[in-house]
């Protein structure tokens, strides 16, 4: 991000707004994706299908548990700043599965959020300007001025304890396995989405 100029991060971000969507449409997209047997993103196969089909329940459970607590929803709405939040994603994410019904439940809070979800394989030059370590990690949260369109903040691609649970492992283990994915959806599970919100507050004050 910090070699790009200002300007051309604003031009970036409008081109992103015309590709945006609301999160119920993204859902729908995902319930698609379901029935079709396939997945957003560049790669197609049975893998990617199968892990949309996953994240389809994971959103699912989400959005109807999700629990924000009172202390944590007056904190949420304290903010008047007019903001719009755009998160790259694909269905094929599994961080993504678990993050975006917080993000779009805090933002659900305070009317003064517009959430929007872009994809990541359609959005390139966004990616390519929020890079995490330089890779492409999602999802990615930008938080938006809705009149200036400077950014505000970023989140993501994970909760910081769940950053520290995968950067520890692979630092043992030195790469990512399926033993660390079924950790890391434990510790999802575990959390229920309070970490996330606990860091979008931060970021919203």
């Amino acid at each position: 991000m910090e070699t790009l100029k200002k300007t051309d991060i604003t031009t970036i971000i409008k081109e992103s707004f015309e590709r945006a969507m609301p999160y119920a449409n993204y859902r729908e997209l995902v319930k698609q994706l379901v029935i079709d047997n396939a997945s957003t993103g560049a790669l197609q196969n049975e893998d990617m299908a199968n892990y949309t089909m996953l994240n389809d329940k994971r959103m699912k459970r989400w959005d109807k548990t999700l629990k924000v607590s009172e202390a944590d929803t007056e904190a949420i709405k304290n903010s008047s700043s007019k903001q719009t939040w755009i998160v790259l994603s694909e269905s094929w994410c599994g961080d993504a599965a678990h993050l975006l019904p917080v993000m779009n439940k805090v933002a659900e809070l305070n009317d003064a959020i517009d959430f929007k979800v872009v994809l990541r394989d359609e959005n390139e030059d966004l990616m390519n300007a929020f890079l995490t370590h330089g890779g492409k990690a999602i999802p990615k949260l930008i938080m938006v001025d809705s009149e200036t369109l400077e950014v505000l903040n970023t989140f993501g691609p994970r909760p910081r304890a769940a950053t520290k649970l995968v950067s520890d492992y692979k630092e043992k283990h030195g790469k990512i396995t399926e033993e660390l994915k079924t950790d890391l959806q434990a510790w999802y599970n575990k959390d229920k989405g309070q970490s996330t919100i606990a860091e979008l507050i931060t970021l919203l004050q």
